[in-house]
């Protein structure tokens, strides 16, 4: 999966990339990184086993040149957006004289419904230049699948001049699977990030209640979580102690980036399992609702070819017991076949011949 950060100039969406991946992003330019996804699970599975590796889930990640009005009129920021499976959206909560908002003023809920617009407006031009061609094929000759993307396309033009996203709408498999070449930008999952000031780490909870913006990220398809990039920079600098107690001085239990990945991988409907030995701890990403048999394909395609059983037990159940051989003394690792759903944290062990 890929997301795209997008925002506004001077948002902080490529302090926060850079976090994420170690990358610096070019100005003018889109960049392309990995973010390695930070899980205290891992952490503790790598303590107890004291593996040669150590190996974080992933997410690939696009920052995309900041928007501005010239980008969006001539459609040339759209396109970009395409780019990403989900959509982040970095939203300014920060107030900071010595870097002026590009509007005058601060206002996340004003620059949020400006973005959700264009995204919608997009969409709409998409549609109605599509619906032209299908309606004029019909008139031609019937054809039961061109009617049936008419109709759809029909029920998505009115959602949008009601100015309601396309993720809001509910639709059929098969009606995904009509719609999926488009890319709709209202269609995509998108998930809010209010960068605040260091004023306001103690209480984050509050943060969007405060900008006027409670409800959001409720609606289908959408997440929202609070960062202050500036406490992520200094974080980034300190060893693991020092960052800890830094945390704890703003009343922070977790840093933000840690908030972001679990809040994407949330909206991107995965999950991360494990594999842990003395060789090496890894967590793995997987679509939640997966099959055992699926989860081995992501671990090695042979893996799934040969699959016999997995070997599964919960993460926290393992660090309980102390390790994989007092599991296995009492019982405890479940041998579950190929259709066994894979459950977040749960550390398999793939059985295989061949």
């Amino acid at each position: 999966m890929k997301a795209a950060i997008v925002g506004l100039p001077q948002v902080g969406k490529t302090t926060l990339f850079q976090m994420l991946t170690g990358l610096e992003a070019g100005r003018r330019e889109d960049t392309v990184g990995i973010a390695k996804l930070p899980d205290a699970r891992l952490d503790q599975l790598s303590a107890l086993f004291h593996p040669r590796k150590h190996t974080p889930a992933t997410l690939e990640l696009v920052d995309l040149a900041a928007l501005t009005e010239a980008s969006l009129r001539e459609g040339t920021g759209i396109a970009a957006l395409r780019a990403g499976d989900a959509l982040i959206h970095v939203l300014r909560g920060f107030q900071d004289p010595s870097v002026p908002h590009e509007a005058g003023t601060v206002d996340p809920m004003r620059d949020l419904q400006r973005l959700d617009f264009d995204l919608i407006i997009s969409d709409l031009g998409q549609v109605e230049k599509r619906l032209e061609r299908v309606t004029k094929d019909l008139k031609k000759q019937r054809n039961a699948l061109l009617a049936e993307e008419a109709a759809l396309l029909e029920r998505m033009k009115a959602q949008l001049e009601s100015e309601q996203p396309l993720r809001a709408m509910a639709l059929t498999p098969a009606e995904e699977k009509l719609t999926r070449g488009f890319q709709f930008l209202s269609q995509k999952p998108l998930l809010y990030v209010l960068n605040v000031g260091e004023e306001e780490a103690a209480d984050m909870d509050g943060a969007w209640r405060r900008a006027g913006g409670a409800a959001v990220g409720t609606a289908p398809q959408t997440g929202a979580v609070v960062v202050c990039a500036k406490i992520e920079a200094e974080i980034a600098s300190l060893p693991a102690e020092d960052a800890a107690a830094f945390l704890q001085g703003y009343g922070l239990k977790e840093s933000g980036l840690i908030r972001l990945a679990r809040a994407a991988y949330a909206l991107l409907g995965l999950i991360s399992f494990f594999t842990a030995g003395e060789d090496e701890c890894r967590a793995w990403t997987l679509t939640q609702g997966s099959r055992a048999v699926d989860a081995a394909g992501v671990i090695h395609s042979d893996l799934a070819k040969h699959f016999i059983r997995a070997e599964v037990i919960r993460w926290d159940e393992l660090l309980a017991l102390g390790g994989e051989a007092a599991a296995r003394e009492k019982g405890r690792l479940r041998l579950e076949g190929k259709d066994y759903i894979v459950q977040d944290g749960d550390v398999l062990h793939v059985r295989h011949g061949g």
